[in-house]
This record gives structure tokens, sequence and C-alpha cells, in this order.
């Protein structure tokens, strides 16, 4: 093969090729690192596997792969016999299988070779990359090298099949897209889409590429290698022997059954083993993650996906995409082994701001909307449930007929939705949320008192109230995705002890006597809290607020900047807010703020709680305003003495005045105290908008800063749930998340393996044939 000027050829464009990518791919991290610093992720699956813009190296060369192998292979025995070298082969002490086992051995050290310049990347990331991850690294060369080896084999038996070499590469092109396609074959039907599926090339690399290496897919290789060796072998025993038809293609019909179902029956989640070759288990359930799907080991776990056609979201329910829902549960199906995926197709109204059915004609019916979808999604309608029939089995009008998922175990059930973001599909935190609600008797109940027109937590709607965070189905972080119950609560009974979270937000009117009573009772007996207060309610939330050593201050917090109004308050968070929650990383809290529509400043003194800031105003930006805000005030300042000046004549400087207060204020406390043998939690906000609809539901940049309400509120109640809900999913973090390589030493590389290397091979290999040729 060497004595080839092919191999050599493509020995040489393969290190071009892949110094390129390689050089494609440093030379962005070396630019992203010069402007933010280290990475926060791991470097070395974003130069080998996946980064964040592009495929990394190993994932961007196997996709190119099949485009070597045909050129490689397509002489290996066609050569042989337009060259009339086979019969000297079939008139030596060499038996078929030995020259089968020959030929693919070649092709396996070539292989080897490729795989070997790959790892020579893999050996330059490592020198230039602290505590590179070097399992990963490992596990996808192991990838490589068996999608190699099984190319190897197809275009062998196609080489077999035809003395003309460019017949045989094209016969192996197609092979290839074969199997690269075929997994799209039959997904509509039950049986045809798993077979077809499992005898695919789509991904198996990959896995092992990004880290995962399982026995089906390894399995699946030596299978692939195997069944077209066999063929090979099948293909020269007939020119030498005279069997009937049948006989010959029965081997091949044969040693195909045998390859499946040994492909179908190694896919079975009890059969497969799993060895996460990544230095933080990325690939893999979190430590919490794994006790919870530990605690459900006796009882089966049935999710029933519910999928309405005229949903926008019938497209990634499609039947044709199961095996794809397959795959995003098969974390979780490593360690329970006996999750059943059931689906119920049906048609039925659909409600919410993605609702298709009101662009419709007057007149339409819900049946004939459905006909028209199936038509578009190529369906059988007799396939679907109609709404009467749906709803006998379950009414799925309170999640608003949209794709959901019902998981039973044990009697009890819960559902497990899709949302409105990029992502769609539910996350590992989601997913445990409800696996864990499952497995427990009791989960938090998050009560929102009514009776002093507090904001609503059913409201999902109006901008002011609660229920995007609460309730909002479609919204991944409400409280009902991540694992709470939410209920109000009537000021004028007596608190239930059920309830883990009592919030008080914004009362309007002044609480009767028995209401503060209940109020107190529920603090007295241990209960965590949650009260968010208003400028303007001090006389209103003081009386609750002082027993416990913290009162709302007279007054307005004004934070003037660049267009923004002056009572849009930007808050910092303390360092106590970093370890306030492990549901949100360092790295948010350093980037983001909470923005605050109104607030005032608390004032706390330490008693019977020790009392901790989380949020607080910036004392170069803000003061406390006592006087009333000018709302006609156009802004061009900041603070103090150093105002800028009006830009206008119609502009007026906006300072802090006599009387009013300059400093640093806090605007949201964590309260904490040990009484009845636990930790009792209390959070204090001075503001009630931080959590209201307008602002969990949107991330916005504002004054050079971004938002994140809904992480600091979802971290609220993971608090005061004691930490039990979200689920804490994290992993430790990569340490491979700087680059010791500098431009110089980048141009040092592309130098090396863009021109030095691929000229020394260029060299070798022409003295390598010139000689050959001459002797």
């Amino acid at each position: 093969m060497f004595y080839s000027p092919i191999a050599w050829l493509i020995l040489i464009i393969f290190v071009i090729q892949c110094g390129i990518r390689y050089a494609e791919i440093m030379e962005a991290y070396v630019s992203a690192q010069i402007t933010n610093g280290s990475s926060t992720h791991s470097l070395t699956s974003g130069i080998f596997s996946f980064g964040r813009t592009a495929e990394g190296l190993f994932s961007y060369m196997a996709g190119k792969l099949y485009f070597y192998l045909p050129l490689l292979t397509m002489g290996l025995m066609s050569r042989e016999t337009s060259s009339g070298t086979i019969k000297l082969l079939y008139s030596s002490p060499l038996k078929i299988r030995d020259i089968i086992l020959g030929k693919f051995t070649a092709m396996a050290i070539f292989s080897f070779v490729l795989v070997f310049i790959l790892a020579c990347f893999g050996a330059t990331a490592i020198a230039t990359i602290p505590f590179a991850d070097y399992g990963q690294i490992l596990s996808g060369l192991l990838g490589i090298f068996l999608l190699l080896c099984a190319y190897s084999a197809i275009g062998l038996f196609m080489s077999c099949l035809t003395n003309h070499q460019i017949v045989a590469a094209t016969g192996t092109f197609v092979v290839f897209a074969m199997l690269g396609y075929i997994d799209k074959i039959g997904q509509n039907l039950d049986f045809v889409r798993e077979l077809t599926y499992y005898l695919s090339f789509t991904g198996r690399a990959a896995s092992m590429i990004g880290g995962m290496v399982m026995t089906n897919d390894i399995l699946y290789f030596l299978l692939i290698i195997s069944l077209f060796l066999c063929f090979s072998y099948f293909k020269l025993l007939a020119t030498r022997e005279s069997k009937p038809v049948v006989v010959r293609v029965g081997r091949y019909i044969g040693a195909f059954v045998i390859v499946i179902t040994m492909t179908y029956v190694s896919s079975r989640p009890t059969l497969i083993g799993y060895f996460d070759t990544t230095r933080n288990d990325r690939n893999t359930l979190s430590l919490n993650g794994q006790a919870i799907i530990g605690k459900m080991k006796e009882g089966t776990v049935e999710v029933t996906s519910y999928i309405n056609l005229n949903d926008a979201y019938f497209g990634v329910g499609h039947p044709s995409e199961r095996m794809r829902d397959l795959g995003r549960w098969q974390n979780y199906i490593r360690f329970k082994p006996d999750i059943k995926l059931n689906y119920v197709y049906y048609y039925d109204t659909t409600f919410g701001a993605y609702s298709r059915f009101k662009y419709e004609p007057k007149g339409t019916t819900i049946k004939a909307f459905a006909e028209k979808n199936a038509r578009a999604n190529k369906v059988n309608l007799s396939d679907f449930k109609t709404p009467e029939e749906i709803r006998k089995v379950i009414d799925l009008r309170s999640e608003e007929n949209r794709y959901v998922m019902q998981i039973k175990c044990d009697g009890k059930s819960t559902f497990l939705r899709i949302y409105d973001d990029m992502q769609t599909f539910p996350s590992e935190t989601e997913t445990l949320a409800a696996l864990k609600r499952l497995g427990e008797d009791k989960f938090p109940k998050v009560g929102f008192l009514q009776g002093q027109q507090e904001r609503s937590s059913d409201n999902r709607e109006g901008d002011k109230e609660y229920g995007y965070l609460t309730s909002k189905g479609s919204f991944r972080h409400s409280l009902i995705n991540q694992g709470f119950d939410v209920e109000t609560v009537s000021s004028n009974q007596k608190i239930p002890s059920y309830i883990s979270v009592l919030v008080i937000a914004d009362p309007r009117v002044s609480f009767s006597s028995q209401a503060l009573e209940n109020i107190r009772e529920y603090i007295d007996r241990g209960g965590n809290l949650l009260i968010a207060g208003e400028p303007g309610k001090q006389e209103v939330l003081n009386p609750v607020l002082k027993p416990l050593g913290v009162e709302l201050t007279d007054g307005l917090l004004v934070q003037p900047g660049t267009n923004l109004a002056p009572e849009l308050i930007l808050a910092d968070f303390t360092k106590n807010a970093i370890k306030f929650s492990n549901t949100i990383a360092k790295s948010v809290y350093d980037s983001a703020k909470v923005i605050m529509n109104g607030a005032t400043g608390l004032r706390y003194k330490e008693g019977i709680f020790t009392i901790e800031p989380l949020l607080t105003t910036n004392i170069k930006k803000g003061w406390l305003k006592k006087a009333e805000l000018d709302k006609d005030i156009q802004l061009t300042a900041s603070i103090g003495n150093s105002v800028n000046e009006p830009q206008g004549k119609n502009d007026v400087a906006f300072v802090a005045t006599d009387g009013d207060e300059k400093g640093s204020f806090p605007t949201a406390l964590a309260l904490s105290r040990k009484i009845n043998g636990k930790e009792q939690r209390i959070m204090v906000s001075s503001d009630a908008d931080f959590m209201s609809n307008s602002e969990v539901s949107n991330v916005r940049k504002l004054d050079g800063a971004i938002t994140n309400n809904f992480g600091f509120a979802l971290a609220t109640f993971g608090w005061l749930s004691q930490g039990e809900y979200p689920i804490d999913t994290s992993i430790p973090g990569s340490k491979d998340t700087k680059l010791n390589l500098t431009d110089n030493g980048l141009s040092i590389v592309k130098l090396i393996w863009i021109y030095l290397l691929p000229g020394a091979l260029l060299s070798f290999g022409s003295v390598l044939l010139i000689r050959r040729r001459n002797k």
C-alpha cells in the first residue's frame, strides 16, 4: 500500500486538512482568551468534540473520512482481478480467509497511521492545555479507528464485486451513504424503526468522540466489520466452487440476519455497558440524579407522551422522532433500564400564544384543521384519537393540549412538559424534579397569602402578577416545573402545617389582628417565609418585619442610568448570594444584575436571626431619595457632586438633595436561625416586582448589564425549601479552561502542521516511490 502514490497523496491531504482545521479552532480560542480570559467550559471538548460555535477536530474529520477510504480500498481486490494476480493468490498455499484478512489488516494498519496523526494533534493540545482531558481524547481516537476499520471492510467488499476500481469506489460511496441514511427509513413503523436506526452509522463514533464509550457502539462496529468481511469471503469463495444460487444467496442473508439480530439485542438497555471517559463525568447523570433514580429501583417508570397533531410542537413529537426521544432518555435508562416510553397521538383544540388554529379561516373545524396538518406531516389521521376519545383517557385542557409527558410510578403521576425556549425539551433538572416527586411522599408546597390585596400567583398575564414564575407550564423555570406545588392561603385562617414556604407579596392594606396573629404563629413554629414589599407600604409590612429585626426605610431608592428611569434599580449580588444557591453558577452572579422597579432600602439589626444581605445598590450610582420623585425630570447624570451638565436647554440634572441619604443599601436580606431542630429561613425584599411576570419572563440588557431575575427568584425558593428543589444537577467544573498558547506559538503550530510535516511526507514518499520504481 505504501508503494502506491495515492496512499501517500491521501496521507498528505489528510495531514493538511487536519492542520488547517486545528489551526482554525486554536486561533478562535486564542482570540477568545485574549478577549475574555480563561474559558468557562472544557477546552478539550471544544477543540476535539463539539465547541460552542463549531465542530471540533475529531468530529469534523469523522465527517470527512468517507471521502478518503473509497480511494484506498477501490483497488484492494479489483486490481488483483484485473491484473490476473488473483490466480497467483489462489494457487498459493493461502486460504481465502487469509487473503481477506491480509487485505483488511493492511487497511487497518493504514487506518492506524491516520489515527496516529490525529493522536499527534491530541499530544499538541495536551502540551498547551493544563489539565487536558486525556480520557476524552483517547475515546475519540478509538471511535475514529473503529469507524475507519468499518469503512475499510465495506470498501474491501465493494472491491471484491468488480474488476473496475472506479466502479468499486463509487459503490463504496453509495454504501456509505446508505448506512448514513438508513436511520431515516421506516421511522413511522414501530419494528422497522428500531432495526434501521440501529444499523445506521449516525452518532456511533460521535458518542465516543464526546467521551462516552458504550458496549453497543463498539459491538456495532465489530459486527459491521465482521459482516462485510464475511461478504468478501463469500464472494471470493463463490468463484472457487459451484454451489446453487439459493446456497450462495442464503449465506449473505444468514450473515445479515445474525448481525442485525445481534445489533438489536446488544442495544437492549439491560445489556448496555457504559464508560464515561471524561474527567468530570460530563456525559453521566449528576450524583443527585443517580441518587434519585436509585430510590426508584422498585417500581417501573412509565413515560407516556401525549402529542397533539394541531400543536405547534407536533414536529418534535412526530413518530419519526421517537428514536431521538429515546436518546434523550438514554442517561436515565442507563440507571433504570425498566423505564418504558409510550406515545399517544390525538388532535384537539390548541391554546396560548403558539396556537396556530387562531389563524385559520372563520368556521374551520378542529377536524378540518387536523386533516390539513395530517397531510402536511404525512401521517394518517385515523391513527389519532379524536377530542372525545382522548378526554376519556385524560383531559389535557389544563395543559393547553400541548405536547406533555405524564410520568407514572407506583400509582403516582406527574407531568413533564416541553417549553417555549430554544432548548424545548426538559433538561436534567426538570426531569429529575418530576422523577423525585414520584419517589417521595412530601415535596415543597408554596402558599401565597391572600386577604390584603396581595399579588396573585394564578394570573399569568398581568405584568405585576406572579403566575409566570409560579404556574406557567411552558416556562421552564416556573415553580411547577421545578418540583414545587403552589396554592393560595387565606390570611384569616391558621396557616396549614404542610406549607413549606409562605409568600407575602406586596400587601396593599393593613393586616387585621387575626392575620398578624396567624403570620406570627407560623413564624414562631419555624416556618419559612418570603416577604416582598414596595415603597409606600412601610406601614403595612413593618409590623410583620420589626419582630424579625428588619424594616423598610422611608423613601425611594434611585439609580440614574443611561436611558433608564431613576427608580429602576440594577441591584448587585453580594458575596453571600454566591453561596445562597447552588442552582446558579458563580459566573452568573459575577456578570448579572437583578432589576428592581421601585424599591426602598432595608434596615436590619441582628437579634434572634442571623441576617445577611443578598442584593445591594451601587454606592457610586444611587441614593435613597426622601422627597417625592419628579417624574418629569430627564436624567443626564449620576450622583452627588459628580453630576453631568445638562445636555440641552430642556434637560435637568438629577442630583441628591438635602435630606437624601447616600450610600449602598441592601434590597434583599436572608434571615436564618435554628428552631425546633431545623433551620428556619426567611427572605425579605424591598421590591415585589423582581419576580413579577414582566421581569422573570425576560432577560434584558440594561445599562451594560444582563438581568437575571428568574434565576434569582428560583434560587430564592430553592434556598427557602432547604435546597431540596430545584434539583442540583451541577457537576465538578472543568479544569482544562486555560490555553497556554500565544499568537507566536500558534504561528509555529501552523508552520509545523500545514507546511513542514506535509512537506516531509511528500519528500519521504517521493524518494520511496522513485527508489521502488528504479528497482
